[in-house]
């Protein structure tokens, strides 16, 4: 099987999952998103283990402190304004030990499921204010707010972490 059909095989299955998860109800605290279709996908993926923030929360809220769970290819492709990388392979706690447990903390990745995987790993470790962003960058990025790179520079750049799963991101250009 090349490398190309694979994607598409893969493309073809997350689409699915998105239509069958689009006939079952959407999760109670779940925020909708610029797409019922993503937010089908959302639904079959997610645990909700991790109360949600929506992009809208999350820029009217005080700041919090944002966690970056993705890869730091990805990271260094565009991020969050202020965002700290803790990535996902190889996160520690040791990385926000500095942070008090009673912090506000957003965490995001490109859709979630990361993400949520780590702010579980920061409620067990006894953090109490976790959120994770519905949608993530992907959905950030689709609601047209911005993203920038390590320099602190205005970027439309994201890294679509697979031909995939970038179907999901809608705006900006899709950097693999």
């Amino acid at each position: 099987m090349t490398t190309s059909s694979f994607v598409l095989r893969l493309g073809s299955v997350l689409l699915l999952l998105g239509l069958v998860a689009a006939c079952q109800s959407r999760k109670a605290d779940a925020p909708p998103t610029t797409n019922k279709l993503y937010s089908a996908m959302l639904n079959g993926v997610l645990k909700e283990s991790v109360p949600f923030v929506s992009v809208a929360q999350l820029k009217s809220q005080p700041a919090p402190v944002l966690l970056d769970t993705r890869a730091p290819e990805e990271f260094s492709v565009s991020h969050l304004r202020g965002a700290k990388w803790v990535g996902y392979d190889k996160f520690s706690l040791a990385e926000v030990q500095d942070i008090p447990k009673n912090t506000p903390i957003v965490v995001y990745c490109s859709v979630g499921v990361r993400s949520e995987k780590i702010g579980a790993k920061l409620q067990a470790a006894g953090f109490t204010n976790v959120r994770n962003l519905y949608g993530g960058l992907f959905e950030w990025m689709n609601e047209g707010q911005p993203v920038f790179t390590a320099d602190n520079q205005p970027t439309d750049r994201v890294h679509a972490y697979s031909p995939a799963w970038g179907i999901w991101l809608q705006r900006g250009q899709k950097v693999y």
